[in-house]
């Protein structure tokens, strides 16, 4: 039915729907990378090594300090039970190609979890997902090879349709997208023995960064207490 819709709308709508892209492109905030560490260690307990990689909502673009971000949410509700260890490897734009081999130029090492979060830029990229499926069956695979992480953790893709920065129909082109795809990396993360997340998360004005599009510090602190509740509570 998704699949259907969207053909639809890309037979019908297609130069008004690139035409919307292009602009919000052009005329988007771009909100930068905060300053922070991106890496450290913190915590009592037992020794946990963690790595978090992705787009710029991993490298926390809507919040004004790392500390504040997914690292530094994720990394405080991980340090009450756990000594983290852990490093960021995130860059605003990257798509899940990308990510690959940004991770594949440091040095890696044996982790106890990798988190990842990428989606929306491999949405907007409009690749296809046959495709995308096999670029992230390449990137967990580095990760449990190269890096011997123990656990992958994945989040979802955060439903575009509720994006304030875009404009309809665009919004709910991408809604359609970003929903169908979701349901396919949910079920290869299964099929892999990666942890996936949805993304249920609210996001009201509140929960937003100013440029309607990142998430705000509020998100961050929610997906930080859930990404730590999965990895307590396996």
């Amino acid at each position: 039915m998704f699949v259907i819709l969207e053909t639809l709308a890309k037979l019908l709508l297609s130069p008004f729907l690139t035409y919307q892209a292009l602009r919000v492109r052009k005329t988007a905030r771009r909100l930068p990378e905060p300053p922070g560490h991106r890496s450290g260690a913190s915590g009592q307990g037992q020794p946990l090594t963690l790595l978090i990689t992705g787009d710029s909502s991993a490298a926390g673009v809507g919040a004004t300090h790392q500390t504040e971000a997914l690292s530094g949410q994720l990394v405080q509700a991980l340090s009450t039970s756990y000594h983290v260890d852990w490093q960021l490897v995130a860059r605003t734009g990257n798509t899940t190609r990308t990510t690959l081999p940004l991770l594949r130029a440091q040095e890696a090492h044996p982790v106890d979890v990798a988190f990842v979060v990428l989606g929306v830029n491999d949405i907007t990229s409009q690749i296809p997902l046959k495709r995308l499926l096999r670029q992230r069956e390449h990137l967990y695979a580095h990760l449990f090879n190269d890096w011997q992480a123990k656990r992958v953790i994945v989040a979802g893709i955060p439903p575009l349709r509720k994006f304030p920065l875009l404009p309809q129909p665009l919004r709910w082109f991408l809604g359609l997208q970003a929903r169908r795809f979701d349901t396919a990396l949910s079920q290869q993360a299964q099929q892999m023995g990666v942890d996936y997340i949805p993304f249920d998360l609210p996001l009201t004005p509140e929960m937003m960064a100013e440029d309607g599009f990142h998430p705000g510090p509020n998100t961050y602190y929610l997906m930080g207490q859930t990404v730590a509740q999965r990895i307590l509570h396996r």
